[in-house]
């Protein structure tokens, strides 16, 4: 996020993620009139309010994602009241934002049941992030356990009945403010907790998009942007 407007509720409470004037760091149009180009460069000029402090202990490769995925998954495990020791916390599908949904949550103290369709993510789910149990979503055996909605990309259908029978709750939750992104790196910092990345050139994201759609990727890409640039650097100098 590149800027707020800094006077709405939202905003006064360290919640720009959710102001209605909110400037994304790409793809958006700045408040001069500018598109805004994300940040792959060596260098950018950005507002003092957004930025982040990373702990020393984490690498700064592995903690990029943290500022996109971290965020995403700890802001509703706080303001849901998801992280009480013991408490019992399923976390749907287990891909770039799943697998840290796991490490967080396990870093509370919650008991993690990780979702999925492929009983293939079993064994990296329990045994490489740590999860307590695993349940595949199409075993209606299984699922007579507990009863999931997840969102998609088209537009998602609910049994509003089943919802109604004991006020089952369906909500949402869209990143974190700047205070609370803080919060979750220094909280990750605390416990070691980094993305399962796999760090590529600029000129293979075409490729890494291509492996994205098919789910070849334990989890997340990371484009070094630094030594892409240096890389042509030294090629217009030759």
């Amino acid at each position: 996020m590149n800027t707020a407007c800094h006077s709405c509720d939202n905003c006064g409470n360290d919640l720009e993620n959710y102001c209605p004037k909110k400037i994304y760091a790409y793809g958006s149009t700045d408040y001069d009139g500018t598109a805004t180009q994300g940040g792959f460069s060596d260098f950018m000029v950005v507002e003092d309010r957004y930025v982040v402090h990373i702990p020393d202990n984490l690498p700064l490769d592995a903690a990029a994602p943290l500022l996109c995925a971290g965020i995403t998954v700890y802001s509703p495990l706080k303001y849901f009241e998801l992280t009480k020791p013991g408490m019992h916390t399923g976390v749907v599908g287990l891909g770039g934002v799943g697998h840290l949904a796991v490490k967080f949550a396990k870093a509370f103290g919650v008991k993690v049941i990780v979702i999925s369709t492929s009983l293939n993510k079993k064994k990296e789910a329990i045994e490489l992030l740590g999860a307590d149990s695993f349940l595949v979503s199409h075993e209606q055996d299984q699922m007579q356990e507990l009863i999931m909605v997840a969102a998609q990309n088209k537009p998602l259908e609910l049994p509003v009945y089943a919802l109604m029978s004991g006020r089952k709750v369906v909500a949402s939750s869209l990143s974190g403010g700047l205070k609370e992104t803080q919060e979750m790196i220094d909280f990750a910092g605390k416990h070691n907790i980094t993305a399962d990345i796999e760090v590529v050139p600029m000129e293979y994201v075409n490729t890494a998009m291509e492996r994205l759609m098919k789910g070849d990727i334990r989890y997340r890409f990371v484009i070094d942007t630094g030594n892409t640039l240096k890389a042509g650097q030294e090629k217009i100098a030759q």
